[in-house]
């Protein structure tokens, strides 16, 4: 089996166990859920289920912060030398096709962890893990510091934040066009040090 393939297929296998775990946690609540109950529904063992995820709550809030992020790479691979919002910038674009096929499970667990604390605890540290790689990265690109220069974390957060919204409005209004237009646009505004759009005239 090639290296490619390999990959392939443990990606496949962490998103069935995902998606097992997002589904069951929907239906039974988190605390009805079990590590052998998502195993079975991906067709895997409890045993493979401990190869990709930690607990049964890092399955359904999709976190594995032993995991390299593909944000995380796709950054590394960025022009040294470029502004680092702009790579940013492409980062979040290169990963746009997978968050958009994958957008009823962002909103889902938006709605669980809204729903239940624990959750919403556990993906808040998760998450920390994950942005603090990135914030690293930005600090080796641009040669700061971040625990003495905050330029680091407020571009990082500045990302973040803008996949955040940006997936929630673009799924409220129904998906119109392509998330990576959505999120290009959220872009734009923020290295344009985001001044307040004109808002639409009312009909009549």
């Amino acid at each position: 089996m090639t290296e490619g393939l390999r990959e392939r297929k443990k990606a496949e296998t962490r998103l069935a166990l995902s998606s097992a775990a997002l589904r069951l946690a929907e239906q039974l609540g988190p605390d009805g859920v079990t590590v052998e109950a998502i195993a079975e529904a991906a067709g895997v063992s409890p045993r493979t289920f401990f190869n990709y995820f930690s607990s049964k709550d890092d399955a359904i809030v999709g976190i594995n912060p032993s995991d390299p992020s593909q944000m995380l790479e796709d950054l590394a691979r960025r022009p040294a030398g470029e502004p680092p919002l702009a790579s940013l910038r492409a980062a979040t674009l290169a990963v746009a096709g997978r968050l958009e096929a994958h957008a009823d499970d962002l909103v889902a667990r938006d709605h669980l962890v809204q729903r239940y604390p624990s959750l919403a605890v556990r993906r808040t540290a998760g998450y920390a893990v994950m942005e603090q790689a990135l914030v690293e990265e930005i600090g080796r690109r641009t040669g700061l510091d971040p625990a003495r220069d905050p330029y680091p974390a407020l571009a990082v957060a500045a990302a973040i934040a803008a996949i955040r919204v940006v997936v929630a409005v673009w799924h409220d209004q129904d998906r119109p066009g392509p998330l990576a237009d959505a999120l290009a646009a959220a872009f734009d505004q923020i290295a344009a040090g985001l001044p307040a759009p004109v808002p639409a005239l009312s009909p009549g």
